[in-house]
Formats: C-alpha cells, structure tokens, sequence
C-alpha cells in the first residue's frame, strides 16, 4: 500500500465523503504531490468520485484512496494523521521520502530533483 491512514484520519475523512454532496460508490479522496510549497513539494488532498485511469486505488477501512502514478513514489510509506489542537489542527503526513520539510509540515523535498520552493507566505 501507498498510502496509510491512522485511525483518526480514516474517521475524518468518512465524515468529510459522508458530508459531501454525491453519493457515489467511486467516492474517495485523491492525495497528491505537486510541485510548489516552501520545500518544492507540496501535499494535496481532496474528495472525488472521479478516479484516473493510471491511479493506485486501495481501500483503508470505508475509505477509498486514490493517488496519481505520478505522485505514488513520492508518497510510498506515508502515513496521514489528523491532529487537532489549540494552535494547529489538521492532517499531517510522515513521509519517509522527504528529505527536509517546512515548518508549517504541508511541504517536503527529496533527494531525487525537488523543485525550487517558494518562501511560505506567497
């Protein structure tokens, strides 16, 4: 697998896709790697009920993951985790690809030709 969620990630994210307007059974959520962020990578994650046909599809507990073949070496091993807390709540990704990564913990590099990063902020 990719992709793993932990406990707390997996609940979120099944009451995001629960909350969202369609009701398809193709309806997951898309985690990807695009270039920018303050590192040069940075992390994406949305609902969708439109897979790719080049995707890697798995399934943790009731939610289905799709990330993109271009994204799927970045984010082999990465573990999603939703904190919450008085300053900083939200999902956290534990890459063990990156290299280094920005303190606001939503952009990474590696040693394999990361893109220029951009300061945080713009």
């Amino acid at each position: 697998m990719t992709v793993t969620l932990t406990e707390k990630a997996e609940f979120r994210l099944r009451a995001f896709l629960k909350g969202s307007a369609t009701e398809d059974a193709k309806k997951g959520v898309r985690i990807s790697v695009k270039d920018g962020g303050c590192s040069g990578y940075e992390y994406g994650i949305e609902i969708t009920s439109k897979p790719q046909p080049d995707d890697v599809v798995s399934q943790q507990g009731n939610v289905l993951i799709y990330v993109d073949a271009k994204s799927a070496p970045l984010l082999a091993g990465v573990v999603v985790d939703f904190v919450e807390g008085v300053m900083d709540s939200g999902f956290k990704f534990s890459n063990p690809n990156a290299t280094d990564t920005c303190g606001c913990g939503k952009s990474f590099k590696t040693n394999d030709g990361t893109p220029t990063g951009v300061p945080c902020g713009q």
